[in-house]
């Protein structure tokens, strides 16, 4: 029986006092027979389970007995031990809920919550790089979010402007390694590149925040609006079927097909800023790919064969 589906079965029966095994299965996403099985198991394992037949029936912790786990919902408590338990690189609080919830569970589990809270790690450190350290501003600015208060940055933007800003810390975002501030400020909402801010400073000023505002939805927009930056040149492509999972791979999800084909090659759509853009991601293709549109992208591989030609005669 996996772990987390322990815990969310003890915290469910706290929470109702009875459950039924059909109950168990619908909030645990699993057949009622599992739950049955999870349910005999705890009951085999010495936790004060007991069931109780008839109409009305079902499982109950003898007593009310309690796991000390009352603080923690079935969602959370899961979330700990899949999403905390494997990382290898979430803060040193997360960890601590983690060992503390496993110390809550009853003794003759504990052994199999440990187990699974380490039998999976994550190494996001790509081959050939070294770990990214968090930037210590992230510490402060996610205690402004917190506290609500209003954070003094001294920021550079892309084009190496630097500018002070008074800004009300809204949420922290990590994207691939890279950090970014959501913030509300005099011009609305804007994003902020963690590795950008050259200083930042807390004040004592209560910082606003709409009362609808959601990180999740903000972020999603935020990452829409980038995306379509991205791709504001499109060409269509044809290659051989077989390389189109390695363009998918290339250009992520600016690269489209529509299902038409000329023979055995694939008739393909792929976005990027500019034609050069493209054309760089397209160079070391060779002849595998043909641009039939735009003009603009077939002009600016000209271009680039031209200039390796010359750089790299044959001899």
């Amino acid at each position: 029986m996996r772990a987390d589906r322990l815990v969310a079965a003890l915290l469910l029966m706290q929470a109702k006092g009875r459950v039924t095994a059909a109950e168990l299965a619908t909030e645990l996403e699993v057949s009622v027979a599992t739950a049955r099985r999870d349910l005999e198991a705890l009951s085999s394992a010495g936790i004060p389970v007991y069931p109780q037949p008839g109409r009305g029936g079902g499982w109950s912790l003898v007593g009310g007995a309690r796991t000390d786990l009352s603080g923690l919902s079935s969602a959370e408590a899961q979330a700990l031990f899949l999403l905390v338990g494997p990382a290898a690189a979430v803060s040193g609080e997360a960890k601590a809920a983690l060992r503390k919830l496993v110390r809550a569970l009853p003794a003759t589990l504990r052994a199999e919550a440990e187990a699974a809270a380490g039998a999976i790690m994550i190494d996001s450190t790509r081959w050939g790089e070294r770990d990214r350290d968090r930037p210590e501003v992230v510490g402060l600015l996610q205690t402004a979010v917190v506290r609500r208060r209003k954070v003094r940055l001294t920021y550079t933007n892309s084009a190496r402007e630097r500018s002070e800003r008074l800004v009300d810390p809204w949420g922290l975002v990590d994207k691939d390694d890279l950090w970014y501030l959501i913030a509300g400020t005099e011009r609305g909402q804007r994003t902020f590149r963690v590795d950008r801010i050259v200083a930042a400073e807390p004040t004592d000023e209560p910082a606003e925040r709409p009362d609808d505002f959601a990180l999740a939805a903000a972020w999603d927009r935020v990452v829409g609006e980038v995306e379509q930056r991205r791709s504001r040149t499109w060409a269509t492509v044809l290659i051989d079927q077989r390389f189109v999972p390695i363009l998918r791979d290339q250009f992520g999800r600016h690269c489209h097909t529509n299902g038409d084909a000329d023979g055995n090659r694939a008739r393909v759509r792929l976005g990027a800023p500019t034609a050069l853009d493209v054309a760089r991601h397209l160079a070391g293709w060779g002849a595998l790919v043909e641009v039939v549109e735009p003009p603009s992208v077939r002009t600016e591989l000209a271009r680039i064969g031209a200039e390796l030609a010359a750089l790299y005669p044959r001899g």
